[in-house]
């Protein structure tokens, strides 16, 4: 029997994203089974968890084996903390400096890699009383943000000797975790560092998901996972001799059919006529379309499963609404369509739109209601 809760979901809409929470728990666990028992996980929710829905998420992740919850920025780490969530959280972007105390005052840890962020940390430590939580980010190649690798060490070791803050890691991010050359290149910049500060008590961490799958890294306690989590593999190295987890994709898209008719031969469907039928055709239309992060480059090269039979998307994908030629099927309004499941991984998708699995589950919380399931 199927478990099913919702959350903030709109009931006038023949349309949603379903979360399955069990395939979230799994996913979770095969991670936490192929990791050393005493290397600590940071589970990735930035970004609502991927689309997915962090509030609702964070419970199972961290029932799953996981020690830390990472954010974007103070605003989702807020978030989870209104939701009761009680572990460490980190935030793994820049922090403006005026939000310090706002992260003092919700036990969130953030990322530090500046002078300017020493003294922000000072000042707010001198109006609270409370010594903000850090961690120090190192760029090791990336070129995003962080202290450079050749300052790091004379950083960190200032960063030691301030009594108004709690230093409680150190951290990278790998760029090209795929390429083995380029992320050598990485961890030898990273070791040099680690193995000239004192990192008694620190929690060091430079692997990402891939990171985690295919990379042992002896100076490095902690491993931070993303999208593996929610049932999606990243690129890995050709060569990779780390583990491949047993994945099941966690989000699913449906619609219920709200017009049927037909088109005659010949008649076009849809903004431009891009797909014109051949013969007589029964087209079905459902209410999700490129606001609600369906992207309109997918037009006409899509499917859908409905009662148990494959259907093309035809004509262009609109703002609210999108066709489906379900010709010879016996089918009536308020049957589902069910655009990505377990079996229609959303990877088919990104390599049609030339992008990457990751962006295209962050489109769909746009507007789209969700229901978990378990």
């Amino acid at each position: 029997m199927k478990n099913v809760r919702q959350t903030n979901v709109n009931i006038h809409r023949d349309s949603w994203v379903e979360i399955n929470i069990g395939n979230l728990a799994h996913n979770a666990l095969e991670i936490r089974k192929n990791v050393p028992a005493d290397t600590k996980l940071l589970a990735v929710v930035k970004a609502d968890s991927y689309g997915h829905g962090s509030v609702m998420l964070a419970p199972t992740l961290l029932a799953s084996g996981f020690d830390m919850l990472g954010v974007a920025s103070i605003d989702e780490g807020v978030d989870l903390r209104r939701a009761k969530i009680t572990c460490d959280i980190l935030v793994l972007g820049a922090v403006p400096v005026w939000a310090i105390e706002t992260a003092i005052e919700e036990d969130i840890s953030i990322p530090i890699f500046s002078d300017a962020h020493l003294e922000a940390c000072k000042q707010a430590f001198l109006r609270t009383g409370t010594k903000p939580k850090v961690h120090v980010k190192i760029d090791t190649g990336m070129n995003r943000i962080g202290i450079g690798y050749d300052n790091a060490i004379d950083f960190i070791k200032k960063v030691q000797s301030c009594d108004f803050l709690e230093l409680k890691g150190i951290f990278t991010h790998l760029a090209a975790a795929e390429e083995r050359d380029e992320t050598q290149i990485q961890i030898d910049r990273w070791n040099n560092v680690i193995k000239n500060i004192d990192t008694t008590g620190l929690l060091l961490h430079i692997q990402n998901t891939v990171g985690t799958m295919c990379y042992n890294i002896p100076l490095s306690n902690m491993r931070r996972v993303g999208i593996a989590l929610y049932g999606l593999y990243p690129d890995v190295p050709p060569d990779n001799k780390g583990f491949r987890p047993d994945l099941k994709q966690v989000i699913s898209l449906k619609g219920r059919i709200v017009h049927i008719h037909d088109a005659k031969d010949n008649e076009g469907v849809s903004y431009g006529h891009t797909y014109r039928a051949k013969g007589t055709r029964k087209i079905a239309t459902i209410p999700i379309g490129y606001a609600d992060g369906v992207s309109r480059g997918l037009s006409n090269k899509i499917s859908g499963v409905l009662n148990g039979h494959r259907v093309p998307q035809v004509g262009n994908i609109t703002m609210d609404q999108m066709m489906f030629d379900i010709t010879g099927i016996e089918a009536e309004i308020g049957d589902v369509i069910t655009l990505l499941d377990e079996e229609n991984s959303i990877d088919e998708w990104a390599k049609i739109l030339n992008t990457i699995n990751y962006e295209l589950t962050c489109r769909l919380k746009v507007r789209l209601p969700r229901v978990y399931t378990r």
